[in-house]
């Protein structure tokens, strides 16, 4: 697993069931139930290289969209408003992309 000895698998597991229906994803809630707003920056960097899946060094919308499936690898895609969502609340500067200091501030909100 790709986080593997950062996040909790029991967690990880829990917080993808909790939002396996399409429109019950709440990025807070589920940041929190895995682990992320307690995490170091460390991990924090770490997550985000995950999910930079083009390793661009920014998180577009399409690898947003994939989200849960980096931490569960048979979970569901998120639907086009859960995407938005999250997109806003890490896109610090409105370029439709996340960068690294985007996620960080959005992980640090929820402590």
């Amino acid at each position: 697993m790709a986080f593997a000895g950062m996040l909790s698998d029991k967690a990880i597991k829990a917080a993808v069931q909790a939002c396996q229906a399409p429109g019950t994803f709440n990025y807070k809630s589920f940041f929190v139930q895995v682990g992320l707003t307690s995490s170091s920056e460390v991990d924090g960097q770490k997550v985000f290289t995950v999910l930079d899946q083009d390793k661009s060094g920014y998180i577009e919308e399409e690898e947003l969209k994939l989200f849960l499936q980096n931490f569960s690898p048979g979970a569901r895609e998120l639907t086009v408003a859960e995407t938005k969502t999250l997109m806003a609340a890490g896109d610090n500067d409105g370029d439709g992309k996340i960068g690294m200091q985007g996620m960080l501030t959005e992980r640090l909100k929820n402590l």
